[in-house]
């Protein structure tokens, strides 16, 4: 068994993990800090967890968290990087949720953060927690970047047409729509059910902080700087993102179909990324409460530009699920494992 520990489990990611965690074979959860709610039961704040768990929050420390094998952060951007270095120097793996070590360049960090980065000796170990991409570096990590969820979205959306070198890698554009969860539990006028029912519409056009790590993550699988256009929208649902995308290919003459092989081909041995059938439209829905990422290819009018839909839940392989599978994976334990859950419907 696995002892766990979480620090920052009051939010909607935190909330999502300790769902997954409390039903996984091979988790003992012992810690759930929130200096907020110290000494509350989890199951008063949420009452989905009740009969599952009877632990407290309690305040973060260092000292109590040392006893654990794997310690997740689910906090604010630059929380985790001030404790992180501690922990692992008492032989604790982290698996960090927030932004504190995506970005391989401190500097760029703090462009889009605005604040000094704290430990950059472990940022440039850290590694990024995408599994269909760093699997074999994920298995022996001390620390893992967990990814974003448009990042997640929109990578594994790319990623087959960046490896082989089948489009137009400077111009591309992702038109991505996220449920307001992926805002925040934190109250907020734009995520009023007044203010974001029956609407719709595109925020952060000029630049949302996971622009450069969608960048970062698709220039190292192409070996050069990529051009990327990235619109986010806020939609009026809970959960889940939609991510287009659309590039030119080099090779106007590939089929649909061949295009449509290529993906089946390099996510045939992924247990969470599923291909459709051509013509087959993705829905959130479909992936909603679930660790998977289900993607459709496209070629209108049989032109030279290649559309691709990608859609995960934001939570779950946009954030908790993928904290979970990154997991399995550091501990040698089956990577479905406690995260193979069948989507919710309706």
């Amino acid at each position: 068994m696995l002892a766990v520990g979480v620090v920052g489990g009051t939010g909607y990611t935190g909330a999502e993990l300790l769902r997954l965690l409390v039903t996984h074979p091979q988790v003992e959860l012992r810690y759930v800090t929130s200096r907020s709610e110290s000494g509350i039961p989890i199951a008063d704040l949420f009452p989905n967890l009740r009969g599952f768990t009877d632990i407290c929050f309690t305040e973060p420390a260092v000292d109590t968290l040392a006893s654990c094998d794997v310690v997740f952060f689910a906090t604010p951007n630059g929380t985790a990087m001030k404790m992180v270095p501690e922990l692992v120097e008492n032989g604790v793996r982290v698996i960090d949720l927030a932004a504190d070590f995506r970005l391989k360049d401190a500097d760029v960090w703090k462009q889009w953060y605005g604040m000094d980065h704290a430990c950059t000796d472990i940022l440039a170990e850290a590694v990024y927690g995408l599994p269909e991409i760093n699997r074999t570096q994920i298995r022996s990590a001390r620390v893992i970047a967990n990814p974003g969820c448009y990042p997640t979205a929109t990578t594994l959306g790319f990623l087959p047409l960046i490896e082989n070198a089948m489009i137009d890698d400077q111009h591309l554009i992702a038109d991505a729509k996220s449920g307001v969860s992926g805002a925040g539990r934190g109250a907020s006028v734009a995520t009023l059910q007044a203010e974001s029912s029956e609407n719709f519409k595109p925020y952060a056009v000029d630049g949302h902080r996971h622009l450069p790590e969608i960048r970062q993550t698709l220039a190292a699988v192409a070996s050069h700087d990529v051009g990327l256009t990235f619109v986010p929208h806020l939609v009026p649902m809970i959960r889940g993102i939609e991510s287009s995308l659309y590039a030119t290919l080099k090779a106007s003459d590939l089929s649909v179909a061949d295009i449509h092989q290529l993906y089946v081909e390099r996510y045939s041995d992924e247990p969470f990324v599923d291909v459709l059938a051509p013509g087959v439209m993705p829905e959130t829905r479909s992936v909603k409460g679930a660790n998977t990422c289900r993607i459709a290819v496209f070629k209108p009018q049989d032109g030279n530009t290649v559309v691709v839909s990608s859609v995960i839940d934001n939570l779950v392989k946009g954030a908790a699920g993928q904290a979970l599978q990154n997991m399995n994976i550091m501990f040698d334990l089956e990577e479905t494992l406690g995260i193979n859950q069948v989507a919710l419907l309706p």
